[in-house]
């Protein structure tokens, strides 16, 4: 479940194709990482679950939840899945988003609504600029939780789906930056959940994000919902992908993933007719963290 090098398999072609722009990075004062967040005055009083730090303590990276089992024992909790959509925009997107292109998906979070289905955003901060009004409202949904997916959307690692890149010494202060974001967007308490833009990581970006307490989320089931057109196609990729514990990638950029919304309302059906349980990723930390 743990990895300390770059998952070669995680394709995020979205990614690569949304940087179309130049690499110019504002300066701002950023936010310290949540790496003990404050829980809100309805919240749980049960601390968010995390992982143990990695060898040399790394930043840990989760792929999936438990195989078998639950946070009860037996019965329909061994069959959980989480769906995670990545809310992707790059720190160089604004004039496109001005020109009317949108990276927003709202008909994809009322089929989440409708449907009564949990899931975790991960969001990145230059998002939360462009939709405050979205993010808010996800934010502050229960059923929902946002996690985060970096400012700029530029890579970790040097050869990442053609994305640009982020130097070591400002990684960590583009994760804080997006947390920064959401607090400017009225987000209240996101996640200490990072997903790394394009899912591209190695051994020397989880040194440079250790002090930060977040834990690193990957997938398992890549949806291949990314400039697709096909429903039918993503949704038999992801229900021939699903197994118990399954944490299944999804982007909510309405632009460049134009189906996902018809996708879920296929998908959530027929998962749920097989018996499995809808989960957000803390849920899912905490059932592994129960199995360790």
């Amino acid at each position: 479940m743990i990895s300390l090098v770059r998952r070669a398999t995680a394709l995020c072609v979205l990614g690569a194709a949304l940087t179309a722009c130049g690499t110019t990075r504002a300066e701002v004062a950023p936010r310290p990482a949540p790496s003990a967040p404050a829980p809100s005055p309805s919240a749980s009083r049960t601390p968010t679950p995390t992982l143990a730090p990695g060898p040399a303590g790394l930043t840990p990276v989760f792929e999936h939840g438990p195989r078998t089992g639950g946070t009860k024992g037996g019965g329909e909790d061994g069959k959980l899945v989480a769906l995670t959509f990545d809310a992707d925009m790059t720190a160089d997107q604004g004039p496109r988003a001005a020109s009317g292109e949108r990276f927003d998906n709202p008909g994809l979070i009322t089929a989440l609504r409708e449907l009564k289905v949990p899931a975790t955003v991960f969001m990145t901060g230059r998002w939360a600029e462009e939709y405050p009004d979205e993010a808010r409202s996800i934010g502050r949904d229960p059923r929902f939780e946002v996690a985060n997916h970096s400012y700029s959307h530029y890579a970790y690692t040097d050869d990442c789906y053609g994305l640009p890149t982020v130097s070591g010494d400002r990684m960590r202060s583009d994760l804080e930056r997006a947390y920064t974001a959401f607090e400017k967007a009225g987000v209240p308490n996101p996640m200490p959940y990072f997903r790394f833009p394009g899912g591209c990581y190695d051994e020397a970006a989880l040194e440079r994000l250790s002090a930060t307490g977040v834990t690193a989320v990957q997938w398992d089931v890549v949806s291949g919902d990314a400039f697709a057109t096909d429903a039918d196609a993503v949704t038999r990729q992801v229900l021939d992908g699903v197994r118990p514990g399954s944490v299944v990638v999804m982007h909510c950029t309405r632009s460049a993933a134009p189906v996902t919304e018809e996708v879920v309302r296929a998908v959530v059906p027929e998962l749920r007719r097989q018996g499995y349980r809808f989960a957000k990723v803390s849920e899912l930390i905490g059932a592994a963290n129960g199995h360790a």
